[in-house]
């Protein structure tokens, strides 16, 4: 299931999103990255191991790859020597954290950088549900990136993108609210370093997903667990890369980046694609009434060339009604890229509430422990239109 045309028929399309801006744009990208040195940030992911292909293939003159993630970094390594080899380019992995010291002293050490892609996050919604998940989540969506960005901006670099989410857009989630929160604070910073991002829709099988989830279930021969009302749009993990390396190396200051909706991309549930996915595997999906009834005739049922699977309707908190990729008060170029919207942004930002957003945190960080309600009233503080959706469910609860 790796194969990006293995996905698109997963997901239920036939082609590419970004092929003709890749070729209309082909000779500009591949001059500027062949000329540049890229660091990485959390390029481990399933995000940034697709942006660190997207510019090794471009032959740059450094690709440094930062992750926490040591054996993910391994895997990183020895896919792209399997697959594209070598460049003459200085190539490495670091496995570090990029709010240590240690990452402090590799900037200082090996920069400066040319581009700055941070990729790392906590995406998942499940992340909300306790408040030091959440607390930690905060340091790394929002904290860290003013934190690399600045070490960018110190060590000379000319641009820096930070990947944000289509959750961004008028967010009923702690994560979106980051995310969008971090926004914010790239308002702000903006002012002495070009930034850009993205807002993309649902990466398919990238790590942690609800479809990666499919691989690991097949894998140990598990039933599909998945809800069947929540209709979502989906991009391939190399599509992600596309438009983050679009983004990083055409944007303007404070553009934001996202896919535009056309027949190529269109909604559909996750219980649609696991019967896909299923029937590509030559096995037909059998609904059980309960996740009991799934799990005590999984042996049977599998052994008759039948999967079995629970689909419900979805109750957990922060799933959104639909998806979009910006808002009514957003000022949009449609006109720029063929497949590719653009949000326009000029540098607006409260520099009140952004500090006092940051002593809000450190006041809660400061006391033995804290909980998730200090935190939505900072969230609140932020962005007032917030619409949270609590139902005291997360997907951790189910199968």
């Amino acid at each position: 299931m790796s194969t990006d045309m293995t996905t698109l028929g997963l997901i239920g399309r036939t082609s590419p999103l970004f092929d003709a801006d890749l070729e209309h744009f082909k000779k500009q990208l591949l001059d500027l990255v062949s000329n540049a040195r890229f660091l990485v940030i959390g390029g481990a992911g399933s995000i940034g191991q697709a942006v660190t292909h997207e510019i090794f293939k471009r032959n740059p003159k450094i690709l440094h790859v930062v992750d926490i993630s040591e054996n993910n970094m391994v895997e990183l390594v020895r896919d792209i020597r399997s697959t594209l080899g070598y460049i003459e380019g200085d190539f490495r992995t670091f496995a570090i954290d990029c709010g240590s010291r240690e990452f402090e002293a590799l900037m200082a050490a090996e920069g400066p950088y040319d581009y700055v892609f941070n990729l790392s996050a906590l995406k998942h919604v499940r992340s909300e549900k306790d408040p030091f998940t959440l607390m930690r989540m905060i340091e790394v969506n929002v904290f860290n990136t003013v934190k690399t960005l600045q070490l960018a901006r110190a060590s000379g670099a000319c641009k820096y993108f930070c990947v944000s989410t289509d959750k961004a857009a008028n967010p009923v989630n702690m994560m979106g609210a980051s995310k969008r929160i971090m926004e914010m604070f790239l308002m702000r910073e903006s002012m002495t370093l070009p930034i850009s991002t993205a807002r993309f829709a649902n990466v398919a099988f990238s790590d942690g997903s609800l479809l990666h989830g499919f691989n690991q279930r097949f894998a140990k021969r598990q039933p599909f667990s998945a809800p069947n009302d929540v209709r979502r749009y989906f991009v391939t993990p190399q599509e992600s890369g596309e438009l983050c390396l679009m983004s990083c190396l055409l944007g303007e200051n404070r553009d934001i980046f996202f896919p535009k909706l056309s027949e190529k991309l269109h909604l559909i549930t996750f219980s649609e694609i696991a019967v896909r996915y299923l029937h590509r595997m030559g096995f037909e999906p059998y609904e059980c009434e309960s996740e009991d009834e799934a799990r005590e005739r999984t042996s049977e049922l599998i052994a008759s060339k039948h999967w079995p699977c629970y689909f419900f309707k979805s109750d957990t908190t922060g799933e959104k009604d639909f998806e979009e990729f910006f808002t009514d008060k957003e000022d949009l170029d449609m006109a720029r890229f063929n497949s590719i919207g653009v949000i326009r942004n000029q540098p607006l930002f409260d520099s009140d509430k952004l500090n006092r957003f940051v002593r809000g945190v450190d006041a809660l960080r400061a006391q033995t422990t804290w909980d998730k309600s200090g935190i939505v009233e900072l969230f609140y503080d932020m962005l007032p239109e917030f619409a949270h959706k609590e139902t005291g469910k997360y997907l951790d609860q189910r199968m």
